[in-house]
Order: structure tokens, then C-alpha cells, then sequence
């Protein structure tokens, strides 16, 4: 991992991206968060990144499910059938616990699947140990180009 940690938050709901940077923020080390607020965009952002030598891809995605245009199961299958991008860590951060949208996104090879808690305290707490398990725990594959 970088001294800073990039992240690329894929969410359209403003106070869900307001939580998620305050619960960055509060942690150890510093973050930056690129912000998606939908499918397209995270994926023109992912593309450029990888096209450029110079530029960094996030270190974790946090994806949600529920995007205008085009939703975070596209955006997951599309990740995962591109060499440049197959090796980035994504977690669906999302509000259904629904079965079957569980089962897909493990099944498209999301790293986990995190439904978002209701209450502030339990969310900041969740993504922190999203970040830290992601950043602190887990070793993670090398960027294809062997950086």
C-alpha cells in the first residue's frame, strides 16, 4: 500500500459519501476518496487511471449496488473482466441484504459484501474496518504491471 491510501467510493447518495469520508478521515493514516456517483463515471475513472502510467488506481473500491445509469453489478462484472483493473480490491457497501444480490456479487468476485448499518456510529465503524482490513490486514496482489 501507498503512505496514502486511494480509495474510489462509488455512491450517489450524498450523506452515504459525507459518512464515508468522515470515517476516513478519522483514521490513522491519511485517504484520498474519489468520489463516483454512478457506474459510468466510476468506470471512466477506473479506465483513465489505468491508461496513464503516471496516474494511481484506487487501493480499495467501495461500491455500491443502487447507481443511476449504470448499477454497481455492471460496474463489478466490468472490473472483473478487465486485466488492468481484475486485481483491485472492491467491496459492495450497499443497503440490500437481499439474498440473491449477496449471492451475485460473490459470484461477479466482489471481496465482500458489506450491507451499510442505519445508524451513524455503526456505519463510520464499518467502513473503518473495511479500510483497515483492506490497508492493515490483508495482503493484497500486485498491480499487473508489477508495481
Amino acid at each position: 500500500m501507498t503512505a496514502t491510501v486511494q480509495v474510489l467510493l462509488v455512491e450517489d447518495d450524498a450523506g452515504d459519501i459525507l459518512m464515508t469520508q468522515e470515517a476516513l478521515a478519522a483514521l490513522a493514516h491519511p485517504s484520498d476518496v474519489h468520489i463516483a456517483r454512478d457506474g459510468v463515471e466510476a468506470l471512466a475513472f477506473l479506465h483513465a487511471a489505468a491508461a496513464r502510467p503516471e496516474s494511481q488506481l484506487p487501493d480499495l473500491v467501495l461500491l455500491d449496488l443502487n447507481l443511476p445509469r449504470m448499477d454497481g453489478r455492471e460496474v463489478l462484472a466490468e472490473i472483473r473482466g478487465d486485466a488492468s483493473l481484475t486485481h483491485l480490491p472492491v467491496v459492495v457497501l450497499t443497503t440490500s441484504s437481499n439474498e440473491e444480490d449477496v449471492a451475485r456479487s460473490y459470484r461477479l468476485h466482489a471481496n465482500a459484501y458489506v450491507t451499510k448499518p442505519v445508524d451513524y456510529a455503526s456505519f463510520v465503524g464499518a467502513v473503518a474496518a473495511i479500510e483497515r482490513f483492506f490497508t492493515e490486514v490483508a495482503q493484497l496482489p500486485p498491480h499487473p504491471s508489477g508495481e
